[in-house]
């Protein structure tokens, strides 16, 4: 048997003669790897891992992931950091880190801060995408299309038809809004994203409605029919005007914006406008709100007994002409007809002969019946006053309206070969008819934004 050789120089002891150098050098290497001191990572490219800032340069910074050496992040992997965050970082901190290489020709795993920030960004952004939440961003920048925005390190596309302060027109003036808008601040929806293709496109459009509805269906909630809310106007139809009463918009039909006849909203209101609005009715399943501005204001007829009298002068204003007569108002929610057999002295076919909308006119009250709300009016008893009894009922005003008329021709006598007409006895069913026709129609409660 051959005794056992020391290497006096390493310190290691001889192997016995005939043992197998493979297998020896096999148990050493699982000794190593099994030994808890040198439990080691391995780490491949897309590995996002948190580590320990160990040095910091000017061109690097060394962290500790738990491989075999530190890692070294070039100054091009941290360009995101503002000089703030920069100097603010300190040996011990612990970062999150994007593995570019698993081991450069020193032995070093690459790393980079901002494709780790990247990275968490789009995991956030897909959840955000997901659950369907509203985001803020900034505009950095912009292209033909739209807005671009920066998404921490993620950048977004916005497209000009999503961006609400983007007019349209040409495409200079497009331009011109989208550069105004660098540098602001825009609450988006995430509609598209798509991470391999770094695709990222956000709404705004999306955003303010989803925001609206959600006020909206809480303000429902807490509407009561009979209040009186503060709104704004938004925007103006044919048929009324939308208002904002707090997030929300309601209705205010056409029929619903003054106690006088209105053709068109724009003649009472204009965008932008503070309006006290009545709360009409609240609709919770179709999220309507149908709201009522005539309402906060008192009722014009209600004082029609105490002002007005049989026989009194008053002054109007023709607002329309119908088959068979002319409605007058007399003061913001109080008309009157004149019928066709009181506004001349001879027989007058259609009132467009003798007056127009909107003429000032001078007329004597014949009949009022304020549980029905009507006043009939005459021009021609009107006209045949004396002069004195005008101005002490109207003032000189009232005797220059009268002269006007009579200057167009419109007399209280008969035309020669004509003969003076008579009350006709179905005037009162004219005049119900005539009103009929004029009504506005009833309003369409909640058409509502």
């Amino acid at each position: 048997m051959v005794e056992q050789i020391d290497d006096v120089q390493t310190g290691r002891q001889a192997r016995p003669f005939g043992q197998d150098p493979v297998e020896d050098g096999q148990s050493a290497l699982q000794e190593l790897l099994s030994d808890p001191a040198h439990d080691y990572r391995v780490f491949k490219y897309g590995d996002v891992v948190e580590g320990q800032v160990m040095a910091i340069g000017r061109d690097e910074i060394l962290v500790d992931i738990g491989g075999k050496s530190e890692g070294v992040i070039p100054s091009r992997e941290f360009s995101t950091l503002s000089p703030e965050e920069l100097a603010r970082l300190q040996p011990g901190d612990r970062i999150l880190v994007f593995v570019m290489q698993s081991e450069d020709q020193a032995g070093q795993a690459v790393l980079s801060i901002d494709r780790a920030r990247q990275e968490k960004s789009w995991r956030r952004l897909q959840e955000v995408y997901e659950a369907g939440e509203i985001i803020e961003a900034e505009v950095v920048n912009y292209n033909k299309g739209g807005l671009l925005v920066n998404l921490e390190g993620v950048r977004g596309f916005v497209p000009a038809s999503q961006v609400i302060a983007i007019r349209g027109g040409d495409e200079s003036t497009k331009q011109a809004d989208m550069a105004r808008m660098i540098g602001s601040r825009l609450k988006l929806k995430i509609i598209e994203i798509n991470r391999h293709r770094n695709r990222l496109i956000l709404s705004e459009r999306q955003a303010v409605q989803e925001q609206r509805d959600a006020v909206k269906a809480q303000l429902i909630e807490t509407l009561r029919e009979g209040e009186v809310r503060r709104g704004r106007v938004t925007s103006i139809a044919d048929f009324g005007a939308f208002v904002d009463i707090g997030g929300a918009d309601g209705l205010v039909h056409l029929s619903e914006l003054s106690w006088s006849r209105v053709k068109h909203p724009s003649e009472v209101l204009q965008v932008g406008d503070e309006v006290d609005v009545y709360v009409l009715s609240v609709n919770p399943e179709q999220k309507k709100i149908a709201l009522s501005i005539r309402r906060t204001q008192p009722e014009p007829w209600s004082r029609v007994a105490s002002a007005y009298n049989v026989g009194q002068l008053v002054r109007g204003t023709v607002t329309q002409l119908a088959n068979f007569g002319a409605f007058a108002r007399l003061e913001d929610g109080i008309e009157g007809l004149i019928h066709v057999s009181e506004l001349a002295g001879w027989r007058v076919e259609h009132p467009r002969e003798v007056l127009n909308e909107g003429d000032e006119v001078i007329v004597r009250i014949i009949r009022i019946d304020p549980a029905r709300r009507r006043i009939g009016l005459s021009l021609r008893q009107a006209l045949e006053a004396a002069d004195e009894e005008i101005e002490a009922a109207l003032g000189p005003e009232g005797v220059a309206i009268k002269q006007q008329l009579l200057d167009r021709g419109i007399t209280p006598y008969p035309e020669e070969g004509d003969s003076e007409p008579e009350d006709e006895p179905t005037a009162e069913l004219d005049e119900e008819k005539a009103e009929a026709e004029s009504e506005t129609p009833p309003a369409d409660n909640g058409e509502g934004a």
